[in-house]
């Protein structure tokens, strides 16, 4: 536990809170508040982007006059005129004065400039203004003093109409081919004014003198007043993070992280000492908090991501599925609870955080189909909309300011809780726990063992199954892991496939191989279905939880049909009496404590010749008080009170199964 609080420790942010909870539009509910120390305003995201805009506005796009574009044109043209002039006049004495117009209305174009607007700074285009440098020489000019494409061939139409001796639609179409932008977009050096424009903006506005009041108890948060408390929890939390108190935060946080987490272990230790004891499940659960919470302070410390996309809820998701119910609730109200302490609005995020958790908790509260995750990822998806909305609504009092990326958030959150599911069949191959996902497939009779188990020991296999509905209906009463007791039922006589003609169920009418058996010979095999139900069930990797029904359902019980028969046969013969006993142990769990029970009472039911319910009650009774008498049941955390119940539900049962009436006293009238 230690290691475990410093390593949160270690994770958290090293600043100092502020400790008063604020909110705009609502009542100061704390003292008086006076400014601590000087401070400057800082402005709020609105009003920094209304600077960086105006800013922006005043940064004019920069464009480079490109000279030898224009030389290249130029000297392009005179060559395509020679030759277009030559293939089309053999003589013509105004070729000259054709040349000169042509070059002069080139050498007007380049000198003032050609721009395509369609190639300009697109959104950062201002207005009809825009900076030219020409020569590293920069000067600010208006669009309109500059030629496009269209506005030169205009021009160049309207000049040819003056000159008579000019062919004009020769000449057009020349220049037309040789008209190409100079004026060319500088992106890097208008981005480089435009960073350097905004990094001067000041981040501030006003200042706040030490002893100034900022807010008085009772008045409502204003606008102004959000701003000045914002600047200086801001100022407040960072003025710490470079001064000699780190040590007083770290003592801070450890006592902090330590008080929850000792609640962890001491509620561990008084409601699942199992868990407490076993330090692969305790490590297990140390893990899932302390890795939950330096995720929170990861985030918290990079301010890149919402605290709301950690999903929380894989937290009590997982230690439901492992555990029980109790215990992830417990441990999901301290862990939200001292994320509370670190987050803004704490109040806020631990209710959403609550309810979403309960939430969780209760829908998978019995799980009996995979289906059921999908359910339960709704249903917390359900929860964690109204409850937003409902916050968000008795803040605003409107629609209108509602953060509608919240629900994507979440949603996020929820589909992430989702990797319960594959990091709980991690968590249980790395610390050997089995949880309910795990027994559900164990459950499923088309397993591959329990079909070997079906046509190997057909009778076996009955057997079971009429165990495994005994057992499952007593814990369901008497409360216990219904999914658990199943699993254990329908495996706790799995060693039998080895040798199944020697148990009674299995065997043909009229042939017993015990026959041609000494009796000590015959306890022997009969013992050893328990053994030969461990190696194979380890070898086919079946969870320890279950391989603990198959060592308990007879505890250390004697065989007693054969002990009994050897002592009445050789009365003179000395035998060791745990020849004919079961190696035990005895039940440790409520659960083996059932199924012992409904496997003596299932299978000793099988015998009676007349099963009516009087004899099916007199069996039930006298197989319970055996196992009572055998002290087989005082290592199982079972009352007599539950006992109680199993004889009533078994008795019900077994009454049901055999069709048996009960006999009920005939009247006096029909005596007489």
């Amino acid at each position: 536990m230690l290691l475990c609080v410093v390593a949160i420790v270690t994770a958290l942010p090293r600043e100092k809170r502020f400790k008063y909870e604020y909110e705009k539009g609502k009542v100061w509910m704390h003292p008086d508040f006076y400014a601590p120390f000087s401070f400057a305003i800082e402005k709020t995201p609105e009003e920094l982007e209304a600077d960086r805009q105006e800013v922006l506005n005043d940064i004019l796009p920069v464009y480079r006059k490109v000279g030898y574009i224009g030389e290249r044109n130029i000297e392009s043209f005179k060559r395509s005129f020679d030759l277009l002039w030559k293939s089309k006049y053999a003589s013509n004495p105004n070729r000259s004065s054709n040349l000169k117009a042509g070059l002069q209305l080139l050498e007007e174009f380049y000198n003032t400039g050609i721009i395509d607007p369609a190639a300009g700074p697109g959104n950062r285009k201002r207005g009809n203004s825009l900076t030219l440098v020409e020569n590293n020489v920069a000067g600010n000019v208006n669009l309109s003093a500059l030629y496009t494409h269209e506005k030169a061939l205009a021009f160049a139409n309207v000049r040819l109409e003056k000159y008579a001796e000019t062919d004009k639609d020769f000449l057009m179409e020349i220049i037309e081919d040789h008209l190409q932008p100079n004026v060319i977009f500088d992106e890097a050096l208008t981005t480089k004014l435009e960073q350097e424009a905004l990094s001067s903006i000041s981040q501030k506005r006003g200042l706040v003198q030490k002893g100034e009041l900022i807010v008085r108890k009772g008045s409502v948060v204003t606008d102004e007043v959000y701003q000045r408390l914002n600047s200086i929890k801001n100022q407040y939390q960072r003025s710490i993070i470079f001064s000699g108190d780190r040590r007083i935060i770290m003592l801070g946080q450890f006592l902090l992280v330590a008080t929850p987490m000792a609640l962890i272990m001491l509620f561990l230790y008084y409601f699942r000492r199992d868990v407490f004891k076993d330090y692969r499940k305790l490590l297990l659960v140390l893990l899932i908090v302390a890795v939950i919470l330096s995720i929170l302070s990861w985030i918290l410390k990079t301010t890149t991501l919402d605290i709301y996309l950690i999903p929380y809820c894989i937290v009590p998701i997982i230690i439901r599925l492992l555990f029980d119910s109790r215990m992830a609730l417990n441990i999901h109200l301290l862990v939200v609870t001292l994320a509370g302490f670190l987050v803004p609005n704490g109040f806020e995020f631990v209710f959403l955080q609550v309810t979403a958790g309960m939430t969780a908790i209760y829908s998978i509260r019995n799980l009996l189909r995979r289906s059921q995750f999908l359910l339960s990822s709704l249903l917390i998806l359900l929860t964690y909309y109204v409850a937003f909305l409902g916050l968000s609504i008795t803040h605003e009092g409107s629609f209108q300011n509602i953060e509608w990326q919240k629900f994507l958030i979440f949603m996020i959150s929820v589909v992430l809780s989702l990797l319960a599911y594959p990091l709980i069949y991690l968590f249980e191959k790395l610390f050997g726990i089995t949880s309910e996902i795990t027994l559900m497939e164990l459950t499923n009779t088309n397993s591959p063992i329990l079909r070997d188990l079906a046509f190997n020991a057909p009778g076996t296999f009955q057997h079971s199954l009429q165990v495994a509905n005994l057992a499952e209906a007593a814990i369901y009463k008497i409360g216990g892991n219904a999914l658990l007791v199943r699993a254990g039922a329908l495996y706790h006589d799995i060693g039998k496939m080895k040798s199944p003609s020697y148990f009674k169920e299995n065997q043909n009418k009229g042939y017993n191989p015990h026959d041609k058996l000494t009796y000590d010979e015959s306890a022997r095999i009969i013992i050893r279905h328990v053994t030969d139900g461990i190696a194979m069930a380890r070898k086919k990797s079946i969870p320890e939880d279950i391989v603990n029904f198959i060592q308990t359902h007879h505890g250390t019980t004697r065989v007693d049909y054969f002990y009994q028969s050897f002592l009445k046969n050789f009365p003179d013969r000395i035998m060791d009496e745990q020849i004919f006993r079961y190696p035990g142990p005895i039940p440790f769990t409520k659960e083996q404590a059932v199924l012992m029970l409904a496997d003596s009472v299932e299978a000793a039911s099988r015998s009676l010749k007349e099963p009516n319910a009087t004899n099916i009650e007199s069996l039930v009774d006298r197989i319970v008080d055996y196992k009572i008498e055998q002290n087989q049941l005082v290592n199982s955390d079972i009352t007599l009170r539950d006992i109680a119940t199993i004889r009533s539900i078994f008795k019900e049962m077994l009454i049901s199964i055999y069709h048996a009436r009960i006999e009920y006293p005939k009247a006096a009238s029909e005596i007489n």
